[in-house]
């Protein structure tokens, strides 16, 4: 399975997993991305059945699908006590560890990561990866205010920076930040650079999520592989 309906259906196998974990009452944390995509539709649809959950989206992308499938969401400035969270990732290793950010969203989703009582990450098998790194660069959401001397700072950490654009335009997150889109050919302790990285002047936050993964679902050829923290994976 390479072709992008393939994987689009191995995106539904694992989103389709996913909703088994919500239940009646929850809050439930949404994330951003195509897979999460096919949670928030899936989610709608069990809310027209019935079921009586509410919201907490990571950006404006979720919250127009969640709107339109019937999901009742809570404002931004609430203090959310988040039963689950269901999100996406761009590479995710053994660890359970993550690389995410690609849609641009990645400050909302590890605010909304943090208030959970549980992440769930729905990927499609390629998003595994052994080491992360490589070809999926490492978001990092920066100020703007003197942005090429927080690039630098990255820079001497073994990173090769550039500026995200879309469309002509440098691209801005929903927060009025840029994203500097950074390569490391193998990412070997990722606690450790999201330390060094925190500690740089300028930079709001990465998309290195370390240690906050409860339940990893992966869509394969072969069916739902399930992956807790702390355990090997299996198939369902």
């Amino acid at each position: 399975m390479n072709s992008p309906s393939d994987i689009d259906t191995l995106k539904r196998r694992a989103a389709a997993a996913a909703v088994e974990y919500v239940h009646d009452g929850y809050l439930v944390g949404l994330g951003t991305g195509s897979t999460v995509g096919h949670v928030v539709r899936a989610l709608g649809e069990r809310v027209r059945a019935g079921l009586r959950i509410k919201g907490v989206p990571t950006s404006q992308e979720t919250a127009e699908l969640a709107k339109s499938t019937g999901i009742p969401l809570l404002p931004d400035q609430d203090a959310w006590p988040i039963d689950v969270t269901i999100d996406g990732a761009d590479q995710v290793d053994p660890q359970l560890n993550l690389i995410k950010g690609g849609g641009g969203a990645l400050l909302r989703e590890k605010i909304v990561a943090a208030a959970s009582k549980q992440l769930i990450i729905v990927v499609d098998a390629t998003k595994r990866v052994p080491v992360l790194g490589g070809p999926c660069p490492l978001p990092i959401e920066v100020v703007r205010f003197g942005w090429p001397n927080t690039a630098r700072r990255i820079e001497a950490l073994g990173g090769k920076v550039a500026l995200r654009e879309r469309d002509g335009r440098v691209f801005t997150t929903e927060s009025g930040h840029y994203i500097l889109d950074c390569r490391w050919d193998r990412i070997e302790d990722p606690a450790a650079l999201e330390m060094q990285l925190n500690r740089i002047p300028g930079v709001v936050e990465s998309g290195l999520f370390v240690g906050r993964t409860t339940i990893l679902i992966a869509g394969t050829p072969q069916g739902v592989e399930v992956q807790k923290a702390g355990r090997q994976r299996g198939s369902v």
